[in-house]
């Protein structure tokens, strides 16, 4: 695993945010679901088996693009 893959790191704003893990590859799958509370921080990273996450819930992330917020 690479480990200066990017990454991105979700802080919940509300409780019961769901961070679904999608993996590469000819069909897309969910691969790894968390779910965060009010104020818990998870960081995920980019590997050669994740290549996009989905979030629902309102939360902040913080990535080498920029600061965005999820949710309403």
């Amino acid at each position: 695993m690479d480990v200066n893959a990017d990454f991105v790191v979700v802080k919940a704003l509300e409780d019961g945010v769901t961070i679904i893990g999608l993996t590469r590859g000819k069909e897309t799958k969910f691969a790894h679901t968390e779910k965060l509370d009010k104020g818990e921080v998870l960081v995920a990273q980019f590997t050669e088996h994740t290549s996009a996450i989905k979030i629902r819930g309102k939360a902040e992330l913080l990535t080498k693009h920029g600061k965005f917020t999820s949710g309403n």
